[in-house]
This record gives structure tokens, C-alpha cells and sequence, in this order.
């Protein structure tokens, strides 16, 4: 019989990547470290906490009854006798109500108004067969860059009388350039197949908007309306300059009035001086209500800003 003897393989050196073996990634797409885990994780709370501390402090010092408010210095962070009286008073009726109101109705018909502009013009301009689509988008694209002033819009809009109207806190700035593009982008990004093929089934031009491009645009049009909206219920400068009368003044005018000029509404200022509502807390209150409906919708659209800002922004 024949020994079979066991010899070590061979030695062949450093084993080199193959002809089909993955090329190395990138230094970004390495996994972190753990020290480098841990400074992403701190970074992340503190940011969080320089966000919802604020908020808390409004909150909790809204809440807060007025000896409270007095024993705390003015702010209040540890929540103790919760009251609602700040919110009860305001909502009550008068000046602060009817703010509430104006701005909830300018920022609806803003919106509306503002969307159907801005998404009629966007299909329009998607069109390669659109009449003079190349000049009007060049003219559209011009005013971003290049505007008449803050005089002549006011001249603008006195000699169209539209002066003391809600109106003013609309069409001055009821359509948005950079917004029109995104939705250009994306309604460009959708395939010519589809709009051809409805074409071919008898569709019109309407129809073919509402039902085939909408549908498939409805992460863009969240996006845009979210924009619209904020920026309607946020808008102060142009009732501060397009206004006179106290009672026609939106919710962040009244704001404005309590937190800078220091000036309470005639009802409020009654229950201040009566000790049964503090100031800050009555200024606390409306800063909330003020935040609220951002805060409400804000979840439920942030879905929809990945697909439809960075898709519309990049395609066309």
C-alpha cells in the first residue's frame, strides 16, 4: 500500500479581486463606526430638543394660571395647575376670533386660487405643442430673479382698489414661479404614452388633466398645496401694508400686536387687569394657535415631500 502524505496547499500570495467581483464602495457608504454612530445619535437629540423645548415652553406657559406664571419669572417649563383660560377668553368671541377666521378664510380661497393658476400654467407649459410656451416660460422665469419693487406693487394695487379688500392678502402673491417649475418638472416626467393613448380615446385637453395627469401627481399637488397654505397663513406684510382696519387684520398681524407692541385686545385686557389671565399666557396662547394648523397638516404631507419635491425638481 502507498502512504498517502498531507502537504499544505500552496501559497498563491494575496487573493486580488476577480474579473466580476464588486468594486469597492465608496468611503460615505461604509458602515459607521460606533463613535461616529454615537455623534450622529447626540447631534440628532440636540437638535430635537432645540425644536421642542420652545414649543413645550409656549405650550406649558399658555396652559398656566396666572400665579404660576409670576412664580415661575415669566415662562413656565414644569407644568402645574393647567388651565384653560387663556384659550377659552380668546376663542370667546372678538378681535382674536375674527383674525382666526380671516386667516383660515384667506388661506383656503389663497390656496385654491393659487393651485388651480399654478397648475393650469405648469400643463401648459409641459406641452412641447403649446403656443409660445418657450417665451411665457422665459418671461415666468425673469421675475424670479427681477422685481418692480415694494412702491410700485403698492401703486399697483391702490389703483386696482383693491386696498382695504381681502383680496390684497391674495393676488399680490398668489402665484409662485419656483412652484410652477415643480410642477412643470413633474408633469413632464409623466409618460407621453398615456396622454397619447387618452388622446386617441376621444379625450380632451381638460380631461385628460383631471383625469390622467392629477392622479398620477398627487405627491407634487400635496406638496405645492402644503406651500401655498403655509405661506398664506403665515403672510403678515401685506395686511400690515395693504390694510388699515383693525378688524379685518389676520391672525398673525393680531400676533404681531401682542408679542412686539405689547397691546392686548379691549376684551382681554379687561380679564388682565381683573388678575384672572395673565399676558404671557394670553400671548403664549395665540403664538399655539397660530402654529397649530402647520403642525397638524405638516405630518400627514411629509410623505409626499421626497416623491414630489426632489422627483419634480429633477426631471424636465
Amino acid at each position: 500500500m502507498t502512504a498517502v502524505i498531507d502537504r499544505p496547499a500552496p501559497s498563491r500570495g494575496p487573493r486580488r479581486p476577480g474579473r466580476f467581483a464588486a468594486p469597492p464602495r465608496p468611503v460615505w457608504e461604509e458602515p459607521p463606526s460606533k463613535a461616529g454612530s454615537a455623534a450622529k445619535g447626540t447631534v440628532i437629540v440636540l437638535a430635537c430638543l432645540a425644536v421642542l423645548v420652545p414649543l413645550w415652553i409656549v405650550v406649558v406657559t399658555s396652559l398656566s394660571s396666572k400665579q404660576t406664571i409670576t412664580e415661575a419669572g415669566g415662562l413656565v417649563i414644569v407644568p402645574k395647575d393647567i388651565t384653560f383660560v387663556a384659550y377659552q377668553e380668546l376663542l370667546s368671541g372678538g378681535q382674536v376670533t375674527r383674525a382666526a377666521l380671516v386667516s383660515v378664510g384667506v388661506t383656503v380661497t389663497g390656496t385654491l386660487f393659487s393651485m388651480v393658476v399654478s397648475v393650469l400654467c405648469a400643463y401648459g407649459l409641459s406641452r412641447p405643442g403649446s403656443v409660445g410656451h418657450r417665451l411665457i416660460l422665459m418671461t415666468l422665469m425673469v421675475t424670479m430673479f427681477f422685481g418692480a419693487g415694494l412702491i410700485p406693487t403698492y401703486l399697483l394695487v391702490q389703483t386696482l382698489g383693491l386696498t382695504d379688500t381681502y383680496l390684497a392678502l391674495i393676488l399680490p402673491g398668489a402665484v409662485s414661479v419656483f412652484n410652477i417649475l415643480v410642477l412643470r418638472g413633474f408633469f413632464m416626467g409623466i409618460s407621453s404614452e398615456l396622454i397619447d393613448s387618452a388622446r386617441i380615446d376621444g379625450a380632451g385637453d381638460w380631461r385628460i388633466l383631471w383625469q390622467v395627469v392629477m392622479p398620477l401627481s398627487r405627491a407634487v399637488i400635496a406638496v405645492i398645496t402644503l406651500f401655498y397654505a403655509v405661506g398664506y397663513w403665515s403672510a403678515w406684510f401685506n395686511a400690515s401694508i395693504y390694510l388699515t382696519d383693525q378688524q379685518m387684520m389676520p391672525l398673525q398681524n393680531v400676533l404681531i400686536q401682542l408679542v412686539q407692541k405689547q397691546e392686548i385686545p379691549v376684551g382681554l385686557n379687561m380679564a388682565v387687569r381683573a388678575g384672572d389671565l395673565s399676558g404671557t399666557a394670553v400671548q403664549m396662547a395665540v403664538m399655539v394657535l397660530a402654529l397649530l394648523p402647520v403642525a397638524v397638516l405638516s405630518p400627514f404631507v411629509q410623505k409626499h415631500f421626497k416623491k414630489g419635491m426632489l422627483t419634480g425638481a429633477v426631471k424636465g
